[in-house]
């Protein structure tokens, strides 16, 4: 059969276009095939330069806690509700905290602890809760003692009774409790939580402690047991002056104001530039009668501490 012109004008036409199409088509897939190539390179380059959650725990058991950090940021950026992330880098994060001599610094990682803590746990897993709410109450203890009010005590109670109640158990709980509880003027809670602690580390600290609680609860005779303590075990100066003053204030309540007198005159033989101590014998001066003897340590006190409040007030 024969092939008329204008038909093989058009097969001349689909052979000339055959090779034109051939080589876009292929370019195409070559596109497609780089871009899923470098695509998936990419990824799995990302996913090999993410940290393990080992990695965290293996440069908290070195106590590299600046690694510990830093991986924890890391492992964060891809995954920012890992809840073992948050929790370690809050925990790094409070170590860094305490160990700063800049203030400023202090501040900014214990701030960072609190919230990673927080945020931990919202969808921490239950072995993890107890731990994490006993470095909260830590976290929370160290912001206040930084900070230029304490607004945190309540914090403190909060978390660590948690923790407490969650099973978790830790030798400085009862003191950290002590402490917060007396800032709150929760004097009974404050004294249970003090005599637990002084069955496992028994202090000077915590004596005094536990003394000023008793005062402040009404119960001198119970705050006098734990200030002879100090008194006969303390190799501490300052502690053991402290304790004086504490009971002259109680011999000044009591009446017994001879006593009072050779606790002040005790605290002047080895420290003559105590202010509160001249203020002091001045008061029981007053509450003898004798008003030139009083006057005469108010003054005395202002000369050591030219703004003494209490001083400056008797004598106006």
């Amino acid at each position: 059969m024969k092939v008329s012109k204008s038909q093989n004008s058009q097969i001349v036409r689909r052979k000339s276009q055959f090779v034109p199409r051939l080589i876009i088509t292929f370019s195409i897939l070559l596109v497609v095939s780089l871009t899923v190539f470098f695509t998936t390179r990419k990824i799995i380059k990302n996913i090999n330069s993410v940290p393990s959650i080992s990695k965290v725990y293996e440069y908290w058991n070195k106590k590299e806690y600046q690694e510990v950090f830093s991986t924890c940021d890391l492992i964060l950026k891809g995954k920012p509700y890992n809840s073992t992330a948050l929790a370690y880098k809050g925990y790094a994060a409070f170590c860094l905290s305490i160990s700063q001599s800049d203030l400023e610094l202090s501040h900014e990682y214990i701030d960072s602890a609190i919230n990673s803590l927080r945020l931990s746990l919202i969808d921490a897993p239950e072995s993890l809760k107890p731990q994490i709410n006993y470095m909260l109450g830590k976290a929370y203890f160290h912001k206040n003692s930084i900070s230029a009010y304490y607004y945190y005590a309540d914090s403190v109670v909060y978390y660590l009774n948690e923790a407490l109640n969650l099973g978790f158990s830790a030798p400085d709980i009862p003191r950290y409790l002590g402490l917060s509880y007396a800032q709150l003027s929760m004097t009974e809670e404050s004294i249970k939580s003090f005599s637990e602690a002084l069955l496992t580390d028994e202090n000077d600290e915590l004596l005094l402690a536990i003394a000023e609680q008793y005062i402040k609860n009404g119960q001198p005779e119970n705050a006098k047991q734990y200030l002879f303590r100090i008194r006969s075990t303390s190799n501490d100066d300052i502690m053991i002056l402290k304790a004086s003053e504490f009971l002259a204030s109680i011999y000044i309540e009591e009446g017994n104001y001879e006593e009072a007198l050779s606790e002040y005159n005790s605290i002047l033989e080895k420290n003559p530039y105590n202010a509160d101590v001249y203020y002091g014998i001045g008061v029981v001066y007053e509450k003898m009668g004798d008003m030139v003897k009083a006057r005469a340590e108010w003054r005395n006190a202002l000369k050591v501490q030219v703004n003494h409040p209490g001083a400056l007030k008797k004598l106006s």
